[in-house]
Formats: C-alpha cells, sequence, structure tokens
C-alpha cells in the first residue's frame, strides 16, 4: 500500500496536468459543432493507454462516435477486469454561470475540497474519474503488480444515449469476454466515507412539441380566440403530477418494486442531513412524492422532470406574440422492473391523450435504458469494499443512486458479467451543472484504490 501512495505523491503534479490537458478538449457529443473535438479526444484517451502500459489500443469506428479499446494480457488463464468509461462531456450552457471558462480548467480551494478542485466540463463526470483507471494501470505496469488481465472500454456518446456502445458491444463479445466490469461514474458519500453504488435509476428522455397556429399570431389580435401553445404546454406538464406528487400517466407504476421497511430502514443508515443539504442548494425546503424522505425519492422511486422548455420571444424587450408551437425536454427516472421503452410509450399515449382541441401533439423519443441492481455478495463488490477499508480505513457503505447508466443493464444482457460501481465524486460536484469540478484528493484517491481492486478480486477468484 505504502508504494502506491508514494507514486502517486511522486508523480502527483504530472496526473493533474495530463487530466488538465484532456479537460481542454471541448468534447461535447450532443453537439455536433464539437464533432472534431470528440474524435480528437478519442485520439488523446488511445495515446494514454498506450503510455500507460496496454499492449494494444484500437479507436473503433462506430455508426457514432468512436470507442477507445485498449487492452494488456498478462496470462489469458487469469481473470479479467474490463473498464468502462466515457471521454464525451454534457454542453456547458449556460455559460454565464460558470466562474471560469468551462474548458480552461482552473485548480480552486473549496469549503469541501481544501486541497482543491479542478473545475472544467468532464472533470468529474466522467474524464476524471476515466483517468483515475488509466493512471492506476500505469502504477501496476511501472511496478510489475498488475495481477490479471485488463480492457478498456471508453466511449463517446454517453451524454447522448451510448445508441453506438450497444451496437458495439453485440458486434464484440468475444473481444469484450471478461469477469467483471470495473466503472468509476458515479459518487460516494464524503471524503470520510466511501460507498459502493448497488442500484442506477433506468431512463426515458423524450421531446414533446405542441402547435397550435400555422403562424406566430399578434397576441392582442388574436389572444382569447386561438389556443396559445405556451400555456396549453404549462398546462399538460402541470397536470403529469398530483398533489401529492404521483405522476398521473396510467400504468406508469405498473411494475414499480416496493422495498420493504427493512430494506428502507437500511438505506436509512447511509450519512444523510436534510439541514445541509438544503443550505447546500440554498432551499427553503425539500419537494417530491408524499410518503418517502429525501433518500429515497431520488434513489428508489420513479420521477419525471422537465429538462427544458421554450416557445415564442424570450429574447430582450417585449413582442406580443402567440408562438405557433412550443416545445419541452422530459425525463423519467425509473426504478428496476420499469421497461424504459413501454414507460416511453404509456408518456407518448398519455400525453396525446390530454391535449385539448385546437392544438396537435407530437412525442419524439431520444433515448433510454433500464435500471439496475448489483448483488453485495459478489466477489466484484468484496473487493471493491476490501480497497475502499484499506484506503479510507473505513468499509464502503453499499447505496442506490438516483443517476442512470443505461448501458450496465446492457453489459449484463450482452457479456454476462456484474457491473461495480466504484465512484469516487461527491454529490457537490456540480456535474451537468456550471462549474462542474472534481476533488485533487479524490482524483489521487481513486488512483490509489483502483489497483487494490485487482489484487483482492483476483486473491477472492482463487
Amino acid at each position: 500500500m505504502e508504494n502506491i501512495k508514494s507514486y502517486v505523491l511522486q508523480h502527483k503534479d504530472r496526473f493533474i496536468n495530463e487530466l488538465i490537458e484532456l479537460l481542454k478538449i471541448p468534447s461535447v457529443s450532443a453537439d455536433a459543432s464539437y464533432a472534431q473535438d470528440v474524435i480528437d479526444t478519442s485520439e488523446a484517451v488511445k495515446i494514454s493507454l498506450e503510455k500507460a502500459g496496454c499492449d494494444f489500443v484500437e479507436i473503433c469506428d462506430t455508426p457514432g462516435y468512436p470507442i477507445v479499446y485498449g487492452e494488456k494480457i498478462i496470462d489469458p488463464t487469469l481473470p479479467t477486469v474490463l473498464v468502462y468509461g466515457h471521454y464525451d462531456v454534457q454542453p456547458a450552457d449556460p455559460m454565464e454561470l460558470w466562474t471560469s471558462p468551462p474548458f480552461e480548467p482552473v485548480i480552486k480551494k473549496t469549503d469541501i475540497h481544501p486541497e482543491g478542485a479542478i473545475f472544467a466540463r468532464g472533470a468529474c463526470d466522467d474524464k476524471g474519474q476515466m483517468y483515475m483507471h488509466v493512471k492506476a494501470l500505469e502504477y501496476m505496469v511501472q511496478s510489475n503488480t498488475l495481477p490479471c488481465n485488463v480492457k478498456f472500454m471508453i466511449e463517446g456518446e454517453e451524454e447522448v444515449g451510448s445508441k453506438s456502445l450497444s451496437w458495439f458491444v453485440e458486434r464484440n463479445q468475444e473481444k469484450l469476454k471478461n469477469d467483471v466490469i470495473l466503472i468509476s461514474d458515479t459518487g460516494m458519500i464524503s471524503n470520510q466515507q466511501p460507498s459502493i453504488t448497488t442500484g442506477l435509476r433506468g431512463l426515458s428522455y423524450v421531446e414533446v412539441e405542441v402547435t397550435g397556429p400555422n403562424r406566430d399570431l399578434h397576441s392582442g389580435l388574436y389572444g382569447g380566440a386561438v389556443a396559445n401553445p405556451i400555456n396549453v404546454l404549462a398546462k399538460m406538464i402541470a397536470s403529469l403530477h398530483d398533489e401529492d406528487n404521483h405522476i398521473t400517466i396510467p400504468g406508469f407504476y405498473d411494475n414499480v418494486q416496493e422495498l420493504s421497511l427493512e430494506e428502507r430502514a437500511e438505506m436509512a443508515k447511509a450519512p444523510f442531513n436534510l439541514e445541509n443539504y438544503k443550505k447546500a442548494l440554498d432551499l427553503y425546503d425539500v419537494y417530491g412524492e408524499k410518503g418517502y424522505v429525501t433518500n429515497e425519492r431520488n434513489a428508489i422511486r420513479p420521477t419525471l422532470d422537465v429538462n427544458g422548455i421554450w416557445g415564442g420571444y424570450t429574447g430582450e424587450g417585449a413582442k406580443t406574440v402567440i408562438a405557433s408551437k412550443a416545445f419541452a425536454k422530459i425525463s423519467m427516472r425509473l426504478v428496476p422492473n420499469q421497461d424504459w421503452e413501454q414507460i416511453t410509450e404509456l408518456f407518448t399515449k398519455h400525453f396525446i391523450s390530454i391535449a385539448p382541441a385546437g392544438v396537435a401533439v407530437k412525442v419524439k423519443p431520444h433515448h433510454g435504458g433500464q435500471g439496475y441492481v448489483t448483488p453485495t455478495d459478489s466477489i466484484g463488490y468484496k473487493a471493491a469494499n476490501m480497497a475502499y477499508t484499506e484506503t479510507f480505513g473505513v468499509p464502503a457503505i453499499p447505496v442506490r443512486s438516483g443517476g442512470s447508466i443505461p448501458i450496465v443493464a446492457l453489459f449484463e444482457k450482452e457479456l454476462k458479467s456484474k457491473t461495480i460501481l466504484m465512484g469516487f465524486g461527491l454529490d457537490s460536484d456540480a456535474i451537468h451543472s456550471p462549474n462542474e469540478h472534481f476533488g485533487i484528493f479524490n482524483y489521487l484517491k481513486g488512483i490509489e484504490t483502483i489497483p487494490l481492486f485487482y489484487k483482492y478480486f483476483v486473491e477472492l477468484s482463487k
């Protein structure tokens, strides 16, 4: 253990600078204007894997952005760990809310990160966490302590639904054959209390369009005489929840698994301070489905949220207009047993049915994925817990996350492998938001912990 600590300390500045260079590339997969930057990032990841010690690395073409595949096979009879990560990032908007440019990484000290954190889009999600695995491999190769085979699959479309990943996995099952999949694209409770994510919510993401008149109209001449698509859309969206914040789509809850009181009591053991939670978000109070507490609402219950809404005139000053169209983007986070395609169909049918006469409605599905629960009695889970316990001094707590990584269910279906989610980010790291950051402590602690997972996984596999 002291060897990895001293190695990280010795190469700390280089590790940080290498990540900063990777973060400078604006690999925004959702915006076609950044297409070359996404491709450039795949090249940078390839070079990093080669330098870290992979014997074979290739950039694999897909119908979308490329996947970087690398491997180091030391003995085919030994276990194989498949590392998954992604090199694409979320759009940085709204730009004006960043305290420093999103693709000009800077290190700043915060109350939570007194040793400093790297502020940049992708710092935590997922370039920083993905790069921990690259540097962990470097250490194991340089110190001749790699105890098993390792493969890397780093994609460039996670933030837009990983469509090409499923295409790639289905066609490369032999290449990707493994004994366990290791992902760091989640978080942990705190820098003092590590946790292992054991559950993920699924996702259905749609875009809706409401059309009224065939053109924008003068709100004085036509107001009150024709349906206003923005007013109508607002009412339709409001009707999707009742007074208890229960989702009103017929059939939405049919397959929702209700946890027992005992399971909910186990969840409640995870450290959580409601007042600190509200203070961190500048909230007067929390909000959500009646009958559940905060840590249940954002983990074991399904949700429906508007992610964006627009229409009409939003520029400076006034323009008295009834818009021809109004739009919204809506995401539904789903729990295990809810099928995302079925939920998308239920939403589409319901949303069209509640539209009043005078407007036309379209629902455009974007992407989605299934929820996932991983067992806590597997060799992979035990190895991860032993690794965290050694580096943090306390055992990890199993937690269910409100986030979605749809490809985890895909991996189990296609590769027949369990996934271990070893995250090192914090809830306060502002992923998907302005001022995203990743603590220096967390980044280096990840590099220090990951090699121990390999060690214990191989020992427990014997």
